[in-house]
């Protein structure tokens, strides 16, 4: 069930994913065919017009940013709960301020996220 407990563990352990640098940790979060966009993926890949759609092709990005940026850590800010859906508010590379815009299934899989940053 979403809710305020389930969006919180969601956030500590999406965060606690990515500062590992554990891909498939981080992947297990989404739905197979989830939809993603980000201002960072349209610059690493600008064919891609900033989004991406599955697991397959998340896991082909994520590895090649990861790759890129060993240094990558996140630091949990805020934690936004809504309906069914997340906001988590982050500081990114460099202490820039991000956010993600979490839409989750029944079963707390992501349907849908969108990245945004400074």
């Amino acid at each position: 069930m979403i809710n305020e407990k389930f969006i919180e563990a969601f956030a500590a352990d999406w965060i606690d994913a990515w500062n590992r640098h554990d891909l498939e940790r981080i992947l297990s979060h989404y739905d197979e065919s989830f939809e993603f966009s980000s201002p960072v993926l349209a610059k690493l890949i600008p064919s891609s017009g900033g989004r991406l759609t599955g697991v397959v092709a998340a896991r082909a990005y994520w590895s090649q940013a990861l790759s890129l940026r060993p240094d990558l850590h996140f630091e949990l800010v805020a934690v936004l709960k809504g309906v069914e859906s997340a906001v988590i508010y982050y500081k990114g590379l460099s202490g820039k301020l991000c956010a993600e815009f979490f839409v989750f299934g029944a079963d707390g899989h992501v349907l849908s996220s969108h990245a945004h940053g400074e």
